[in-house]
């Protein structure tokens, strides 16, 4: 077989959508017709040494539901501290239009009402969240294979698929989290173990069943020679801490990020996000309406904390803004002005939280990640927000930060069936550390 490719060789080609077109010669026998008690009881009669031999995939479909990510990894033991995760190939599909409507309905308290069915199409919203539930494995799996044919590597070679699914509700306070998936479904299609429903065992003890990606930031990107803050730019803006001495993790979210920005665009253009952030430059920050919508009390909560559509949506923004033209009658403003406004909100109130953890004297970083990270004005609002540490993304530490959270659930995924935990206590909240997810045996 062709060498699989590491970070190393595949960083400086960011932007290919496919990182990798390599095979991987098949090394085990046929074992589709055996049935084994546990994935423990298959990996024994494979050439696998362990479960740092075979390959991960990680799939993720953030808050902004703009596609569904998928990147094939593999992991190095714990002996190989050179190279602790080789990422071989990536794939990116969009949403099918209508099963991204549907989901958009859905993470909508009461949505579903907005949605014309069909003559063939469910008609309450109990029906719609199977339904969706249905069509997103179906694409899920579809996103696997092509990942699987467009990389040239065997179904055998993959050990577990780890899919987040689709968070259509995310209630901490009410002690749970709902993310739509039908993993059966995906490990039917494909043939690959899959690794799901990654929030609730956290939630069980006391957790916030979020964010869960500081974990795996602490495996692949701490030191002990300096303070690495990783600041995710997705739906929602998240953090995680990474202290140079053995203090804990932190990390925790910290408001808004694409979520509004991509619903104001897509709202007032024709089109579905900022790209550069240039429409945003264009327009002048609204400096009452930045101060009313800081007001938010969300942004005053103590860590850990975790939010979602449920508390910024397209819908909060427009009542916030009719506030403000009662309050303010007399300020004129431009809907490239309030999407200037979005994107101060994203970067002040990130800026805000990371600045608590800077030491002016010290050597401290900001790697930002996930799609907010391809965003060149708000990278900017950023620096000027932090001036006593660098701002870069990921791709510094050798991942683009496109894959990151992919990556992370790959990751995951293989904490569940080493039986490792995969959540933080202090991020989380939890009152201990627990094995995350639910497996589905292929």
């Amino acid at each position: 077989m062709t060498k699989p490719v590491s970070i190393d060789d595949i960083q400086n080609n960011p932007d290919s959508d496919l990182s990798l077109d390599m095979s991987l010669d098949s090394r085990l026998d046929n074992i589709d017709d055996l049935n084994y008690a546990t994935l423990t009881d298959a990996l024994e009669q494979t050439v696998f040494e362990n479960f740092d031999d075979g390959l991960y995939i990680g799939m993720m479909s953030g808050t902004s539901l703009d596609g569904m990510d998928a990147v094939l990894c593999q992991f190095g033991g714990e002996e190989d501290n050179q190279q602790p995760m080789r990422l071989l190939a990536t794939h990116s599909q969009e949403f099918p239009p209508r099963l991204r409507e549907v989901l958009l309905a859905l993470c909508q308290p009461n949505g579903i009402q907005e949605l014309v069915p069909a003559e063939d199409e469910p008609s309450s919203e109990l029906d719609w969240f199977g339904w969706a539930s249905k069509e997103y494995a179906e694409f899920a799996s579809d996103v696997v294979n092509n990942l699987l044919q467009q990389s040239h590597t065997d179904v055998e070679s993959v050990l577990a698929i780890g899919c987040h699914g689709q968070t259509v509700r995310h209630r901490p306070q009410m002690g749970f989290s709902l993310q739509l998936v039908d993993a059966n479904i995906i490990a039917e299609r494909t043939g690959i173990s899959v690794v799901s429903d990654f929030r609730r065992r956290d939630m069980a003890v006391g957790g916030q069943g979020a964010p869960l990606v500081p974990a795996f930031h602490q495996a692949l990107f701490a030191t002990p020679d300096s303070t690495r803050i990783l600041l995710n730019l997705g739906g929602i803006a998240n953090i995680t801490v990474l202290p140079a001495n053995d203090s804990p993790v932190i990390g925790y979210d910290t408001g808004p990020a694409n979520l509004l920005l991509d619903a104001w665009t897509a709202l007032h253009t024709d089109k579905d996000y900022d790209a550069g952030g240039t429409w945003a430059q264009s327009g002048q920050v609204v400096e009452p309406l930045l101060n009313q919508l800081i007001e938010h009390p969300f942004f005053a909560r103590t860590y850990p904390k975790s939010t979602g559509r449920e508390d910024f949506n397209l819908a909060w923004l427009q009542d916030e803004l009719q506030k403000f033209d009662q309050a303010s009658a007399h300020i004129r403003y431009s809907s490239a002005d309030v999407q200037a406004t979005l994107t101060e909100l994203t970067a002040m109130s990130a800026s805000m939280q990371i600045n608590m953890f800077i030491n002016p004297h010290e050597n401290s970083s900001v790697y930002v990640c996930g799609g907010g990270a391809l965003n060149d004005y708000l990278m900017t609002r950023l620096q000027a927000h932090l001036p006593h540490c660098t701002v870069e993304t990921t791709a510094s530490l050798g991942l683009n930060p496109a894959w990151v959270e992919a990556v992370a659930f790959a990751w995951l995924a293989r904490q569940t069936l080493i039986g490792e935990t995969g959540n933080l206590p202090a991020v989380t909240g939890a009152n201990k550390g627990v094995v995350l997810g639910q497996v589905c045996f292929a």
